[in-house]
Order: C-alpha cells, then structure tokens, then sequence
C-alpha cells in the first residue's frame, strides 16, 4: 500500500538523496582531513574494515530474518481456519488435527503474546542505544571506542533494567513511551511491525559490529603476551583480543536468532485472528519444525556461550579475591561445563526434529523433558543459588585456607598488569637519619632551588587576573615542568622547575554582541603567548616571578617579555601563536578578505593572516558545497571573504583532534605545553616553537585475574607519547613502550602511524614526563597490592592509603607532585613525580613511590619504604602540628579576618639523602577578587618547626649551629622567623 503511493516514493527517493549527500560529505572531508595529517592508510584500514563488518553483519542478519519472516507467513493459519483434514493437509502437509500442539486459550495467549512484544521493544531499544553510543561518541571521555557489547539476555535486562528507572523523567519517559508504542503497533499491524523491526535490527547490529572494529582488527592481529593465566594456561592475548570478538558474535548472532525466534513465534500466535477469536489452535508440524530449527541456533549460540563463560569466571568479583576462587573453580567452572553438553544436546535434538527425522525414537520426549528440565534446574540451582551456599558454607568459614592458592594469583596478575611488579618497580628501604646541616643543603642546590612554593592553583588564579589581557583570552590550566636555565645568582645552567600555562582564546568569553558568524571562523582565531613562572621565586608583592610574561605592543611586534635574555635562548618566545589547544573548539577559515585577530596594543588590536601549513584548501565550490553539509554551515556558501587560497582548520581541539585519528588510545586528561626548538618546520611555515604533549595509554579490562579496582579497565601501560604543533597542527604518535603488546598490536595494524621514540626531536624528548594521572592509578592500586604475602594480603595487615592534607580549608588527598632531586641510590638530581603513603588508620608515612622522566631512566619506579618499628611523621601530622601551635594559628586566624583568607598550600615531603624535609607555603587572598600572594613559609625538620618569610631564612634559622654559623638575630629580619620543636606541640 505504502509503496503505490506516489507521494511516498517522493519522500523516500528525496530523503535518500540528502543521506546519500550527506555520506559523500561525510566521506569526502575525512578524507580530505586524514590525508591532510598524513594517516589516510589509517582512515582506509579503518573504512575497508567498518564497511566490511556492516555488510557482513547488516546483510547477513536481514537475509537471515526475512527469509524466516516470509517462511513463518507461508506457515503460518489463515483465517478462517479449516479443520477437515483435506484441507490442513493441503496447507499444512503432513498436517492432521491428531498432531497440533500447544493450544491456546486466551487467559494464556494475552500475556504471552505482550511479553514476547515487550522482548521485542527492549531488544530493540537495547541495540538502538548502543547503536547511538557508537554515531555520537563521547570526546570528553579519555577512550572514544565502544566497550564490547553486553549479550541480550536475561541476566543482561535485569541488569539494564534499575539504569532505565533511574533515568531522568523525560528519558524514562520517553523509553516507556517508545516500548509502549512498539507493543500497540505490534499488536494493531504486526506484519509491518516485524518487517520494519527485522529491517531495522539489521541495520543496527551492523552499526554495533562495524562500531567494534577496533577490538575486531585487534583480534586478527594479536601479539602473544608471552604469559599464561594459571588456571586455563592459555595466553593473555587469548584473554585480551579473542575473548571479546566471542562476545562480539555472540550479541550479534545471539540477539539475531533471538529475534527470529519472537518475531516468527508472534506470527503464528497473532495468525487466524487468534485475539479476536479469543484462541490459538496450536502449532502445526510444519509450525513446529520451523521453530525447532531456529531454538536450535539460538541452543547452539547459548552452548557456545558457557563454554566462554568458564573463562569469563577469571573476572569473578564473588569472594574475597577478583577472579577465580574456590567456589568458581570447584563449583561454577564445572556447572559451564555440564551446561555445555547440555545445551549441546538440546540443540540436537531440536535439530533433528526440524529435519523432520523423528528424533523421538533417539530421545524420547518423556527423557527429552527430563534433559531441558536438567537443564534449567543446573542453570537456576548449580549456576546461581549452589555456589552461593557453597561460598557461604563452604569457603567462608576456612576463607583463608581455601582462597590462599587464588589470592597469589590474583596478586601477581594485578601487579604485573599495572606495571607493578619487580620488572617495573624497585623497592628500597628508606631510614630517616636527621643528619642534615646547611652545608648538606648547599650539596643539594639544584633540590633546594626547585621546592616548590607555587602551586597550580594560586598561580592559575593569578593568571587570571593578570595576564589574560582581554576577557576572551584564558588560561585553561597550568603545567609544572623543567628548563634548563641560568638564572641569577646561578654560575652555570641548571634544570629549574616551572610551571607553564597556555594563554588560548577562548570564544565562549566573547560579549554576546560580538558572537557573529565572521568573528567566529573569520576574525577570533587563535591564542597568543605563555606564561612561565619559577616554582620557588616570589616577586614584588608576593606574586609569582615570571620568567615570561605579557604581550608586547605592536612596536615590539608582539614579543613576549622575559625576565632576561638568557631565558630566551632556552625557552624560545617568537612566533607564540596557538591555533590548536584545549579551547580552540571552533573551526576556522584564512586566510580570507576579514581582518584576523593577531594580539591587542593598547586600545588597538593588531592583525594577522595565518602563515602555517595547516586545514585544507577549500577551493572550488564543490569543496564549499561539502564541507557546508559536513559542517551544517550555510553561510560557507554565500560568503564573500573567501580567497583561492582560502583554508579551513577543522578539529583544532586536542580531544576531538586525537580521538579522530586514532580512538583506540586512552588519552591523558591534562595535555601540557612546551616551547623548545624542534628543528626544522614544516615547508611553507614559519619557525613554531610550542607544542603539546599529550601521554596515551593502551589499556583493557580484560587481563585475567587482574582487579581493576574502581576503574574501568585493568591493565594500562603509557605506550605512547603524542605531539602536536599548536601552530600546524601537526600530530606525531612516538612508541614509548616498545614492549606493550598492545601497541605492538596496533604498529602492525597502522605500521604508519607510530614511530620509534628515538625519532623524537631530542628537545622535545627532554621534556617528556611520568604522567600523574598513571602513578595516581597505580599509586592506588598499591595502596593494597604492595602486599605479596597471601596471609597479610588477606588480613589487610598491612593496608595503605593517601594522605590527606589541608589546602586552604579543605581537607583533600594528596596528589602525586614533582620535584628536582637527587634520589638516595643516585648521584645526580632528575626530574621526579612523588606520592607518599600512610598506614590506615594511622597517620605517619610509610612509604613514597617515586617516577623518574629523565633521560634511560624513564619510566621506572622506586617505591621507598620506611622502617615500621620507626615513627616518620606523616603529613596529616605535621599539619596537625602547625594548626595547633598558638602562634602559628594565632596568625591564620588574623589573616582570616577583614576580608581576606589564609591559603595553606601542598604540604611538600622532600627526601634529602636519608632526611626528610616537609615545606608547606602560606598564601594571602582578599575573598574579593583577590589576588593569593605567598606571606610565609612553613618548615618542618626532625624535631622543629620554623614559619618564615622566605625559604632561605627557614633554613638558616633550622640549621645555624649545624653549619657553624651564629643563629640571625631577630632585628635582622623584617619579620622573624618562629621557631618551634615538635615536642613542645604534640599533646
């Protein structure tokens, strides 16, 4: 009916048209932007494989549903039935009333027919919203790939089920409503319904197939791991790439002959006006056979799936251990089995009954009853309600005894998946001596000049106020970093610790009025500058020292200032434009006829036109034409300010630029700028000397045996290093870590996209860095898996966590920082990230895990651990013990008054050859706009405390006598410093 009508075939032929145009835009633009960054063999291995997958899943399943759909409508009764014998056999043969079954009364029919219409709507809406996940992914998630599909059973609905609930009125409404639809137009024309539903299934398993390909192209090109787990003994890479492509097929072909099996059993129960009559015959033989035919899929699909659950027991959380315990091995992992054999047979002798071969005489139903009853019963009993009681009854009350063996697994699959174990990390012992002078502090220098006063946040605070310039410039955040500099009273270049932040613009900011469509992709399109800042200098005021600073005016052409030449020749400031950031989320086009926005000068501006090699040359209006139904953006075509040479810079946006090119890596959340001199630019731009650097990590939750914790996976390795030129907009992928078989995966996957580390520039490659967000991960998974003994893993004899410290008013976990020291078994000083550890429940340090970026040394970790028998004091001590020393807090409190607050910064643990020193700066800040200026600074040692002025006065009041030298007088400082001994603190 709907296909006679003509103005139907126009609304179908129109719409085709705009989808097809808009897949030609689609495909042509990335084509165009891949080739653009050099990776379209990447764009090609990803297009072939996806195209592949679709067809492979799209048109398989649509063959497969519609031939069964047109089998059940030949099957199925006509209304009116006719019940003499002539005529079932004429249309049913090999039909006689003697042999329809399951007849249906319509107390019976009614509830079955809507429960197999509400499996319907939720298969449906299951796969429709994995199918949305995979068009419109999540940028701001650090992995844009699809997880493996959940398997469309009960188990998975159940599960699904308290998410739909708890969904926000108008979505749980709209679910219902959509559900609810479904049942009604099943019901009122269910031929249609089944059709239009079989043709939409098709199209979203193959988005849902094709959206994996990752995991599929992984799965074809996997690298041994060279490990076995300890129960099955087969390799990881079993684990990490084959296990899941099970899972792929079985969403596909498992909800594929699931809905088969509904839609054709729908058919013949609505067949022969069976509601309307009130009754449903019963199936007829041939009914009967078709419907054996497709349980036995389904049964074959179902055997194969416990045959992989055994596997799937490696990621139990059940008992005390993740994976495989006591109760799995001895109770779950056999029950799989036997269900295997089960459903296995189940499956044959559905089959046979569809082949018509009377499987009666080989299983008689009375026994073919007792099996599917055997069956469920193992499933119900054995799979859910047995191992609960044999955990419970069984293994709990000899918990220990019966988990020891799984607890050493679990142990060691933890701690080599998360780089753990004794090839990624060093234990030592670490024995406080207080042996420290200030000739001692004078050896250490290079340590002493880099204690950081500053932090992030009061500098991005400062920032802000400071040196945004214009309120659509901005600050987005502020790295800490090392240069190697020759600062006064410095005789020679040392490394000194920084911290850098981008000024990027940011087009949110500009006033409502100035947000047109020219100022948006025309006029306002990059950042301009820096800022860099010496952790441990104060300048005029209290404020941050700035190494960089400021724009120039246009007589100056815009040249940033710096605090002396020499910090010019290690940190280059010429050409400071920011095209690709964190902020650039809009796309723009130069150059064109319309004034760019370079820098402002005073009350002026001063302009530009983009010089780089970076977008793509728009052209001809057919490009126009494309890139508009791309982009949605009519007003490319009617524009007047485009020139032949005319650009357009898409995705300049780190996130967004990163997940196109390769969505497989899990990226770092905080990508951090440098300005070094990488050699020669690209052909056609000018000298750029800033560049992002952002750390990507291969990570899977499929390690066996290995806890992942809160986290969503649990295994990770920093495989690689990613630079983009933030004037160019070019991206490089470095391996960092070549013996990943997971990177080493993808290298054969894309040979072009990855290169070996040593290619990186060696001035880039200097300032590479341990990511935090890594150490923060592993940080907390040693929290519990330091512990190598199953006994005291078990008993939490010795469980750590992160301290807590005070920051402003607020207490918050320590957060891993970086220092410039020399580390005990070491001679000379290296960039290092710290976390220290306490015992729970107790406040004193134990432990400091320390992660080295210098040099051959990247990469490694050295976990510290102090003496037990010996009391180090912890950093919640120490802040108790500044907080409550009258003085000290006398002066908070009259800080904390007359409109201004007192800051307490990070509380700094600083290892000086076998001592500690704890630092802790003290910020000022009016509660109105106002500025944190550092007033004090706070050091603890052995047994004192001293609150000082600077640095340098804390020392020499710390160590006078130690270094021979006569305690300062008091009147030689504006403000003395105060002294205390930890003693006369602690209660």
């Amino acid at each position: 009916m709907f296909l006679k009508n003509r103005g139907f075939r126009v609304v179908v032929v129109v719409l085709g048209i705009l989808l097809a145009f808009d897949l030609v835009a689609t495909l042509s633009v990335e084509v165009l932007w891949f080739e653009k960054l050099g990776y379209l063999s990447t764009l090609l291995v990803r297009l072939r494989t996806q195209l592949g997958l679709w067809a492979i899943a799209t048109v398989g399943s649509a063959v497969f549903l519609a031939s069964n759909l047109v089998l059940a409508n030949r099957f199925k009764w006509e209304y009116p039935i006719q019940w003499n014998e002539a005529d079932l056999k004429t249309l049913h043969p090999g039909t006689s009333r003697s042999l329809i079954q399951f007849p249906m009364r319509l107390r019976v029919l009614l509830p079955l027919v809507f429960a197999l219409c509400l499996l319907v709507g939720f298969i449906l809406i299951n796969c429709g919203t994995l199918a949305l996940d995979i068009w419109h992914p999540d940028y701001n998630l650090p992995n844009a790939t699809p997880n493996v599909p959940p398997p469309l059973s009960f188990k998975a609905f159940l599960e699904t089920l308290p998410a739909v609930i708890n969904q926000q009125q108008t979505a749980l409404i709209g679910t219902l409503s959509i559900v609810a639809g479904i049942i009604v137009f099943l019901l009122i024309n269910p031929q249609f319904c089944l059709w239009a539903i079989a043709l939409g299934m098709s199209l979203l398993f193959g988005f849902v197939v094709s959206g994996n390909w990752a995991q599929i192209l992984q799965s074809f090109n996997a690298i041994p791991f060279k490990k076995t787990d300890p129960i099955f003994t087969q390799d990881i890479s079993f684990y990490i790439y084959k296990l899941p492509l099970w899972q792929i097929l079985y969403f596909w072909l498992g909800g594929l002959f699931l809905y088969g099996f509904v839609a054709c059993l729908l058919i013949y129960l609505l067949s022969g006006h069976s509601l309307s009559k009130g009754k449903f015959p019963g199936f007829s033989p041939v009914q009967l056979r078709h419907l054996s035919g497709l349980g036995s899929l389904g049964m074959v699909v179902q055997a194969l799936h416990h045959w992989f659950a055994r596997y799937e027991l490696l990621y139990s959380n059940r008992g005390v251990v993740y994976g495989i315990g006591y109760t799995e091995f001895y109770v779950q992992r056999p029950v799989e089995l036997v269900l295997f054999f089960l459903a296995n047979a189940i499956a044959i002798w559905l089959f046979l009954r569809t082949l018509g071969t009377q499987p009666e005489k080989i299983f008689p139903k009375p026994q073919l009853r007792g099996v599917v009853g055997f069956y469920i019963g193992v499933l119900i009993l054995a799979g859910l309600i047995f191992p609960s009681l044999v955990q419970r009854l069984g293994v709990q009350p000899n918990e220990l005894a019966r988990e020891t063996p799984y607890i050493k697994n679990n142990i060691v699959a933890t701690r080599a998946a998360f780089a753990l174990d004794g090839g990624h990390i060093e234990v030592q012992t670490f024995n406080p001596q207080a042996q420290l002078t200030l000739a001692k502090l004078e050896e250490h220098e290079q340590t002493i000049d880099n204690i950081r006063l500053w932090d992030t946040r009061p500098i991005l605070t400062t920032l802000r106020q400071l040196q945004q310039i214009r309120l659509y410039y901005s600050f987005p955040s502020a790295d800490v970093d090392r240069y190697t500099l020759q600062l006064d009273p410095q005789p020679q270049p040392m490394k000194q610790q920084v911290i850098i932040a981008a000024r990027e613009l940011d087009y949110n900011l500009v006033p409502d009025e100035a947000k047109t469509w020219v100022n948006k992709h025309l006029a306002y399109t990059h950042g301009y500058g820096f800022t860099v800042s010496p952790v441990n200098r104060v300048g005029e005021g209290g404020l941050p020292d700035y190494l960089v600073q400021d724009i120039g005016t246009a007589e100056k052409e815009g040249q940033l200032l710096v605090a002396d030449d020499r910090v010019a020749q290690s940190i280059p400031i010429a050409n400071p434009r920011i095209y690709y950031g964190e902020l650039t989320t809009n796309y723009i086009m130069t150059p064109t006829k319309a004034s760019e926005l370079d820098f402002p000068s005073g009350n002026e501006n001063v302009y530009t036109t983009y010089q780089g090699t970076g977008g793509i040359l728009l052209g001809s209006g057919v490009r126009r034409l494309l890139f508009a139904e791309f982009l949605k953006d009519w007003q490319m075509l009617f524009t007047e300010n485009f020139q032949p040479d005319t650009r357009i810079l898409l995705r300049r946006d780190l996130k967004r630029r990163l997940r196109a090119i390769a969505p497989f890596l899990r990226y770092d959340l905080d990508p951090y700028l440098v300005s070094v001199d990488a050699g020669n630019p690209p052909e056609g731009s000018p000298p750029n000397y800033l560049y992002w650097i952002i750390d990507a990590y291969t990570t899977s939750a499929r390690y066996p045996y290995s806890n992942p914790g809160d986290y969503s996976f649990n295994y990770i390795r920093n495989s690689v290093k990613v630079i983009i030129d933030a004037y160019n907009g070019d991206v490089s992928f470095y391996v960092a870590d070549s013996e990943d078989p997971i990177v080493q995966s993808w290298q054969q996957i894309f040979p072009q996209m990855f290169k070996p580390l040593q290619e990186m520039p060696a001035n880039l490659r200097a300032h590479l860095r341990y990511p935090a967000d890594l150490l923060n991960v592993q940080s907390e998974r040693l929290l519990t898996y330091h512990m190598i003994d199953p006994t005291v893993f078990y008993n939490r004899e010795d469980q750590w966590q992160i301290p807590q410290e005070i920051y402003g008013t607020e207490r918050q976990p320590v957060k891993p920082y970086h220092l410039i020291m020399k580390l005990p078994s070491e001679n000379n000083e290296e960039f290092v990230l710290l976390q220290p550890f306490t015992p729970t429940a107790r406040p004193n340090l134990i432990a400091w895990l320390a992660a080295r970026s210098d040099g051959d040394s990247y990469g490694k970790l050295l976990l510290y651990q102090f003496p037990k028998q010996k009391l180090v004091y912890g950093i919640g001590q120490i802040e108790a013990l500044i907080n409550q020393d009258p003085v000290i807090s006398q002066l908070i409190s009259l800080w904390n008054t007359q409109g201004s607050k007192a800051i307490q910064g990070n509380l700094l643990v600083i290892p000086i050859e076998q001592s500690l020193l704890y630092v802790e700066p003290l910020y000022l800040e009016a509660e109105q706009n106002g500025l944190p200026t550092l007033v004090r600074v706070i050091v603890a040692y052995d047994n004192r405390i001293v609150i000082a002025n600077t640095l340098e006065q804390a020392f020499e009041q710390l160590f006078p006598e130690k270094a021979g030298k006569p305690a300062p007088k008091p009147e030689d400082a504006a403000t003395p410093a105060i002294i205390r001994t930890l003693e006369e603190l602690t209660p």
